[in-house]
């Protein structure tokens, strides 16, 4: 099987190294920035690599695409004449219904678009960064839409597990918009607020323990791709980050009556739910 990512950053980089590792020898790369190309190639996790890509999108049985929203639709529609006939794309993209319909209009009836989502990723951007660990026994997500083709989906879902995901699951794109709304996005949106409501110049670091560290580990954020990744989901968003202010109001007021024992019940419920995630 011949693969070519496109987009060799921290994911896309990922993927390379997590392929090379289950066994996949074809892997080629194709990025704009030239040193990217070179270190790819340098650490043996691409067989060859270009900026452009035409003529890996020929011969390519599959195509990933790890670069970010706003580039998704101006690329397919670049490269729609390129791609082998009866080929499969998929993408790495965090949101999906703020482009699914122009990609679905654009490509050729003979290229399956099946898009994915891998719920793994790190702080840091570009292919410096990138691991083929950022899988290990992660979720990975699937939005099927009408004509995608069972056997392409589920060579996309094999594909995942194994390269190291533990779960793959089909959802609608509107649900996986909405779910990572709260599950992706607010944790970023509290992170950052909780790293922004600090006082400035004081010597925060010396004071902090797991629970701030953990909490604030991804406020340090790539900003153009998360600024992205809001506006497209605005909708979803919002929604998640209201639902939390509400909750916050009601832990507020307990603290401001003194009233210990709603304290408790807000505490022994979060336990209960956080236990049931694992």
């Amino acid at each position: 099987m011949n693969i070519v990512i496109v987009g060799l950053g921290v994911i896309g980089g990922s993927f390379a190294m997590a392929l090379k590792e289950a066994g996949y020898t074809n892997v080629f790369g194709v990025d704009v920035d030239e040193s990217t190309l070179i270190k790819a190639k340098d650490l043996g996790i691409i067989k060859d690599g270009c900026t452009t890509g035409e003529k890996f999108f020929r011969e390519a049985d599959l195509t990933i695409l790890s670069i970010y929203p706003k580039l998704v639709i101006d690329f397919v529609e670049r490269n729609k004449e390129n791609f082998k006939k009866g080929s499969v794309i998929t993408d790495a993209t965090g949101i999906k219904c703020m482009f699914i319909e122009d990609i679905v209009n654009i490509l050729p009836q003979d290229i399956d678009f099946v898009f994915g989502h891998p719920m793994a990723g790190r702080e840091k951007k570009g292919i410096d960064f990138a691991t083929n660990k950022v899988f290990k026994g992660a979720n990975y997500i699937i939005t099927p839409i009408e004509g995608n083709k069972e056997e392409n989906i589920k060579m996309i879902e094999e594909i995942a597990l194994n390269i190291g995901f533990r779960r793959v699951r089909r959802i609608t794109p509107e649900l996986h918009d909405e779910m990572i709304g709260f599950t992706s996005q607010l944790p970023h949106t509290m992170a950052v607020a909780l790293i922004n409501s600090d006082e400035e110049g004081r010597d925060t670091g010396s004071f902090i323990g797991d629970s701030y560290r953990d909490l604030t580990r991804i406020a340090n954020i790539n900003e153009e791709l998360w600024s992205e990744l809001f506006l497209g989901n605005k909708h979803n968003l919002l929604k998640a980050i209201n639902n939390f202010e509400l909750e916050l109001d009601l832990i507020k007021k307990a603290i401001y009556e003194d009233d210990k024992e709603t304290l408790v019940k807000f505490f022994r419920k979060s336990s209960k739910r956080r236990e049931k995630l694992d």
